[in-house]
Parts: structure tokens; sequence; C-alpha cells
């Protein structure tokens, strides 16, 4: 991601959390999180331990956490279809389809608990509307230098017994 593209991303999230009041979602700590960071895999595990890539073999995502416990998350499938008609209105059925699968974004806030190793989302809006408003759910956090994973045992899609894994990495 050029470094331009990287500021309008990033200020684009920015705008997104700073336009929402918090809501009662408290931190426990200092959060080792804070910063932004970039997405290396997000991908659904099946019950026999097979992995499915979500977003393609070179998903792209940045996942900015702030201090006062905001968070901003963009997902993305690199290469998604264009809309031939150039309109956002005038897509086909394949590519609402395409663009709707290819992106996942949500903000809110977040609580990292070092005590317990894990992360929740309070989910404020989302690109998947079933997300908005539902009660924060821990999830195990592994953190490893620069790289942040979690584990979300209910993900959008995939069935039952599936889980999901995103792996991020800190660039700042």
């Amino acid at each position: 991601m050029t470094s331009f593209r990287r500021s309008m991303a990033c200020a684009f999230a920015l705008s997104l959390i700073s336009a929402v009041p918090g809501q009662g979602i408290a931190r426990t700590s200092a959060s080792p999180l804070v910063g932004s960071w970039v997405l290396v895999e997000c991908d659904n595990i099946s019950p026999d331990g097979a992995h499915v890539h979500l977003y393609g073999d070179d998903p792209q995502g940045l996942l900015i956490f702030e201090p006062d416990g905001h968070y901003a998350m963009q997902i993305v499938r690199r290469n998604r279809p264009r809309f031939a008609a150039g309109d956002k209105a005038k897509g086909t059925p394949d590519e609402y389809r395409a663009a709707v699968l290819g992106y996942n974004a949500h903000y809110g806030r977040y609580t990292y608990d070092p005590a317990t190793q894990s992360i929740a989302f309070a989910i404020e809006r989302a690109s998947y509307p079933n997300w908005e408003g539902r009660p924060p759910r821990a999830n195990p956090v592994e953190l490893k230098g620069d790289t942040l994973s979690y584990r979300v045992a209910a993900p959008s899609t995939g069935g039952p017994g599936i889980v999901g894994e995103v792996v991020w990495r800190k660039v700042s």
C-alpha cells in the first residue's frame, strides 16, 4: 500500500471513529494494541483443520486501535471486480455479491484484557448489519512482538463449527 493510500485509509477510519460518541465499554488497562495494524491473514478454519482464505490469498486490511478505546477495522479482497456500469446503484447481482463478500468493516469500542488474553469488540456499525449492537464477545488473543492474532467463534460466514482466525502486523 502506498503512503498516500495508507494515509487516506487512516484518515477515513479515523473520521469514522471520531464521529461516534463513546458508549459504555471500559478498557481494563493501557493497551499494547494501540496503533495501526495491517492484515496478514483472515481465514475460516473448519473442524477438520482446513483453512479457507475468505478474502483471497492476499487480503488487504487496516485495524486502528485508539487509546480511548475506539477502533476501526476494514478487510478487503484484493482486486475485487469493478462495476461495469461505473455506478454503484447499477450493479449486477454478481457485482453486488462480489462487493459484499469481498469487504468487511466495522467500528466501535474495544476492550483488551491482559489477564485473560482476550479482546472484545463492541460493534457500533458494520458492513454486516447483524453484528451491530450485539453484546461484545471475548475472543482469545495472542500478541507476539508486532503480531496480533485472534479467533472468532462465530464468524459471519462458514456455518456450524467454523472458527475465524485473523492475524495482523503492527505498523505504528
